[in-house]
């Protein structure tokens, strides 16, 4: 699969834009099917000005500020195959949902979510994007124009970046993984880690993209996180060491699941969401496949349909 088939709807950027600027609360409502389903639980702290802002910028020759080899933390999360998951990154977040595992924003999400999550059991994932320039985020400006590629199709404000820059890129993932850490967040889901195989405005190989990827995975680790491969299934075999779990959209519906079977045989867990498929025609053969899966809607609101 070639593109990302998943972001934010319209409203949700433009509420994200207004979140950003001005760290105001979200009200949205949800409409989720766990345990007093509807049930959203309003955000009542606001966003920090230090959420994806305030970082400073990055000179486009800055060498990168991650933790020098051997100064990795002492170990991170590690979910284990067959653990539930709720993923919403839309609407007022309903924390009622009885999963495993909570993937979330990490900016709308406030570090009071996340304790709220963390009390009631479950662990939570960070969702971040770092193979993508979004120019409605509060450290958009930290990104040259020289990293900033074309943009990705469907997506108005946002372009693919060039992942070789890693001494332009690290400084500014690692502030926003910082984000996610001190929020209290398990582990990050980052997005947008398949440029190589999209029109992306840079001459990026496949050994571009897996340095990239291993870098990114490397970094969360360093800081106590655990991390997932987002889609790119093409090198989910060459990245599965490097991640701790998958986070897959429509694998069935483009008929690539098998290919995700490495993750479940290293004994990490693959998240998996299909939106035009029903339940009845994908949930047989994932099941078997011991993935973690359910339908959403493309939106990821609180409502879900699991396996």
């Amino acid at each position: 699969m070639t593109d990302r088939r998943l972001r934010f709807a319209l409203c949700g950027l433009i509420l994200l834009t207004v979140l950003y600027a001005a760290a105001c609360t979200n009200s949205g409502d949800g409409d989720g099917d766990g345990p007093g389903g509807g049930r959203g639980t309003p955000r009542t702290a606001a966003v920090p000005p230090s959420a994806f802002g305030g970082l400073g910028s990055a000179s486009p020759s800055g060498s990168a500020s991650v933790a020098p080899s051997g100064a990795a933390a002492a170990g991170w999360w590690k979910p284990a195959v067959g653990a539930t998951w709720q993923w919403q990154l839309t609407g007022t977040l309903d924390t009622s949902v009885a999963v495993d595992v909570y993937d979330v924003d990490a900016v709308t999400t406030s570090a009071a979510d996340v304790a709220r999550l963390r009390s009631a059991g479950r662990r939570v994932i960070c969702y971040v994007n770092v193979g993508a320039h979004e120019d409605f985020r509060a450290d958009a400006g930290n990104f040259p124009e020289s990293v900033r590629g074309k943009g990705l199709e469907g997506w108005p404000g946002e372009k693919w970046l060039d992942i070789r820059r890693w001494d332009t890129l690290a400084p500014l993932l690692e502030a926003r993984f910082k984000v996610c850490r001190d929020k209290g967040f398990d582990a990050v889901e980052p997005d947008n880690v398949d440029g190589y195989a999209n029109n992306s405005g840079f001459p990026l190989t496949a050994d571009d993209q897996l340095t990239f990827n291993r870098r990114v995975a490397d970094l969360a680790h360093r800081l106590g996180l655990g991390v997932g491969l987002k889609n790119d299934v093409e090198q989910a075999r060459a990245l599965e060491p490097a991640f701790d779990f998958a986070v897959n959209e429509e694998c069935a519906h483009y008929d690539e699941c098998d290919t995700l079977k490495v993750f479940i045989a290293a004994g990490k867990p693959v998240f998996h969401v299909e939106y035009d498929v029903d339940t009845a025609k994908f949930c047989p053969k994932v099941t078997a496949l011991r993935f973690s899966s359910m339908k959403k809607k493309e939106g990821l609101d609180a409502w879900r349909q699991p396996c």
